[in-house]
Order: structure tokens, then C-alpha cells, then sequence
């Protein structure tokens, strides 16, 4: 049985007003080998023969979103690509005369899945929800945004390096909360912060502000 939790979330441009939603409590993760496993006994199908089936199916959708394509599973989904601009690459202004981007500074970032409505409602079927005992943790208010940011940037003052973990301990924030914010932090140009790496190994560090003329 699945366990769910009630967490806390801030409305959007509702002057700080917040509401409780509800969230499935992950106890961990199974995986290839595991599933693999279990399918084995409810057909004549081999754990390697599943194992590599998929291999297989996973690296042609691969070849296909790499050729530009969206890529349609019946009962599963749909598997979109996603380009973004390398590090240390600006955006394109859009402006006459801007800077532009060639495909050198572009990358695959990252893949969107959309799941199918069969598959959801699969998914339903199998789950049993009962309320979790454990009680939700919710980020600290003990600071504005502009308190946190300003926080940030002193701590950059004296510091090289700003990981998320750092900035959790100093404003209070829960760890999605804090990486949303760096990465808000990050991509104003005037805030001073800049970043380094990408995914989990993204770190934030400190950016020069251009001065602008008058």
C-alpha cells in the first residue's frame, strides 16, 4: 500500500497564499533487473531476453528523438526532446544584430515525457492510498526572497563556491525550494549569481553585473 503525504505550496501571484496538496511518499526505486524479474514469472520470456528487449527499444527511441522526432508508445507515452545552450554560452537576444547561436553551443538537455491516459489510469488501478503518519516538512518563512538573495550574495563575498546544501542551512529552505531559487538567482541578470556544471553537479558561483549605460 502506497502511503501519501499533504505538502505545502505557495499559490502564485496570491499575495503569499499557501495550500495543502497531496504527494505519494517514494520508499525507493526498483529497476530493470527487478522488473525483469517479475515479468519472467507471468510469461515464457527470459530476464535477459526482457532486459535486452528494452535495451534495444530504448536505444531506437534514442536514434529517433536524435533524428528530431517525438517518439509514441501506445500505453506508455510520449517521448519529446529538449535542446538548451551549453555553459558559458549567452542566449540569443532576439534583437537585429544580436548575437546568435550556432550548433555548436546547443545541446540535447534533456528528454519530456507525457504520460498516456491508459497508462495513468493503469497505474490507478494498482494503487491503495493510506495517509502517511509522518508529518510533511515545509521550507522556513523566516526570510523574504529579497533576504535570501541578498544572504546569497553576501555569502558569495567570501566564498567561491554556493551549493545547495549551503543555502538550504542558511535561509531554511527545503531542498527543491532552494535549487529552484538558485536557479531563479542564476538566470536574472542582475543578481550576481552566476552557476557552473549542470544537473546535480551544478554549482553556483559569483557573477560580474554589467553596468548599464545610460
Amino acid at each position: 500500500m502506497a502511503e501519501y503525504q499533504m505538502q505545502e505550496l505557495t499559490l502564485p501571484g496570491e499575495d503569499g497564499k499557501k495550500v495543502l496538496y497531496p504527494r505519494m511518499k517514494i520508499w525507493g526505486q526498483v529497476d530493470l533487473g527487478y522488473l525483469a524479474e517479475h515479468i519472467n514469472y507471468a510469461s515464457t520470456f527470459t530476464p535477459g531476453d526482457i532486459i535486452g528487449l528494452v535495451k534495444s527499444l530504448t536505444q531506437a527511441i534514442a536514434r529517433e528523438m536524435g533524428e528530431g522526432h517525438s517518439v509514441k508508445i501506445d500505453g506508455l507515452g510520449v517521448f519529446t526532446p529538449s535542446l538548451g545552450i551549453r555553459d558559458g554560452f549567452e542566449r540569443e537576444s532576439g534583437e537585429p544584430g544580436g548575437q546568435k547561436r550556432n550548433a555548436m553551443s546547443i545541446y540535447m538537455q534533456n528528454i519530456n515525457f507525457r504520460a498516456d491516459k491508459e497508462f495513468i489510469q493503469e497505474t490507478g488501478m494498482h494503487c491503495r492510498l493510506d495517509r502517511s503518519k509522518w508529518k510533511f516538512q515545509r521550507s522556513s518563512s523566516r526570510y523574504t526572497a529579497e533576504q535570501r538573495l541578498r544572504l546569497a550574495q553576501n555569502y558569495l563575498q567570501t566564498n567561491v563556491l554556493l551549493k545547495v546544501n549551503d543555502y538550504c542551512n542558511m535561509t531554511g529552505l527545503l531542498r527543491n525550494a532552494a535549487a529552484l531559487e538558485l536557479k531563479r538567482w542564476s538566470e536574472m541578470s542582475d543578481s550576481g549569481i552566476g552557476y557552473t556544471g549542470r544537473g546535480s553537479h551544478k554549482i553556483y558561483i559569483r557573477k560580474k553585473v554589467q553596468q548599464k549605460m545610460p
